[in-house]
């Protein structure tokens, strides 16, 4: 993991190492992944940290790490903006399959060094 003057690790790292943990866990549940920082071209686009496959739904995961649950936690730092442009990364992602599976949007978070999986924590509506 990368380091800051100071000691502690870099944001990105720290995001890094939360998004393989958040792998991990999902793969122990059976999940397939199969794409990971997925991001649509240009500015203003979204990214999906993982794409994974649950049996015949395709699954768009967003990982979320905080270093304690203060002021709302890492579930509740995902805003109307940041699902809005996750979920325009899907429907990007999707245009490229002939025929688009279920699918659904979960959120695992680390935080506090423990694991947590929201699913379908919101919807493309």
């Amino acid at each position: 993991m990368t380091e800051v003057p100071g000691g502690g690790p870099t944001t990105k790292a720290a995001g890094d190492a939360a998004e393989a943990l958040a792998l991990a866990h999902l793969r122990r549940a059976g999940l397939r992944l199969v794409a990971r920082n997925y991001r649509t071209p240009g500015r203003g686009g979204g990214e999906i940290d993982l794409v994974m496959r649950e049996g015949a739904t395709l699954v768009f995961v967003e990982v979320r790490r905080r270093a304690s649950a203060r002021w709302g936690g890492a579930a509740a730092s995902i805003g109307a903006t940041k699902r809005r442009r996750i979920v325009l990364a899907a429907h990007h992602y999707l245009l490229r399959l002939a025929a688009p599976p279920p699918c659904r949007f979960d959120v695992v978070t680390v935080e506090d060094g423990r694991i947590g999986w929201l699913r379908a924590a919101f919807d493309a509506g």
